[in-house]
């Protein structure tokens, strides 16, 4: 690598609307303060957080590319450009830690094959912290995704993750749409047996935080409304 290359910092963001300092570093506000180029998902949500983190930040400076599901490789492969030119690019996820979970992965693949330093910045992970707080195996562990939507693919789908994780000792660690969030849990208290275990992790390092873990069973009589709520489930049988 050349030193006239700029470098990609990864930057992580709230979960919610928080206050960003709540739960993010002063080092993100002092990296910030010295980038005008960003990748990010949505200009708007990303100009909001950067004002917010620095208000006195020339929005006008700021030079965005946007990296979502209707971007071109062609496209995707020319947002690095400007750290050819010396210059100091953020990658911004919508929410917590790029490359997890997001799309941000190709643009640090791109980025190690353009020989380009890649930096990332402390910030929280709903899926990390979901662990942490879930008293299951955080030694082996496996992130799924989104499980299917049709009703007989999700039910062998996790009465195969269950095997896996009493064959392995391993969490497995998955999401859903934040709407169809109650109809997970039914499911995962009706098809898992009944003793395994299931954390349920929804609005992280928000005020208003659920983290709870108990046996399948348990979950039928589930007086939390998770409607709407941004959650982690993670689950694991002995």
């Amino acid at each position: 690598m050349t030193s006239s290359k700029g470098q990609l910092y990864l930057i992580p963001t709230r979960l919610g609307d928080n206050p960003p300092l709540e739960v993010l570093p002063i080092s993100i506000k002092k990296v910030i303060e010295d980038i005008d180029y960003y990748i990010v998902e949505n200009e708007k949500t990303a100009r909001r957080f950067i004002k917010r983190i620095s208000p006195s930040k020339s929005q006008p400076s700021l030079k965005l590319s946007v990296l979502n599901k209707y971007t071109t490789e062609e496209e995707r492969n020319t947002f690095l450009n400007p750290c050819l030119e010396g210059h100091t690019i953020g990658l911004l996820s919508e929410a917590g830690c790029p490359a997890i979970a997001d799309p941000g992965s190709d643009i640090v693949s791109l980025a190690h094959s353009m020989d380009i330093k890649v930096t990332p910045l402390v910030g929280p992970s709903s899926i990390i912290l979901a662990l942490m707080a879930s008293g299951m195996n955080g030694q082996s562990f496996c992130f799924n995704g989104y499980l299917p939507i049709d009703k007989a693919e999700r039910k062998a789908k996790l009465k195969s993750l269950e095997r896996l994780s009493s064959e392995h000792n391993q969490s497995q660690i998955f999401i859903e749409t934040p709407y169809r969030n109650t109809k997970m849990l039914e499911d995962l208290s009706s098809v898992l047996h009944p003793e395994t275990r299931v954390c349920v992790a929804c609005d992280i390092t928000l005020p208003s935080e659920f983290i709870k873990t108990k046996p399948a069973k348990e979950w039928k009589n589930n007086k939390e409304d998770l409607h709407k709520r941004p959650a982690i489930f993670i689950i694991q049988k002995s």
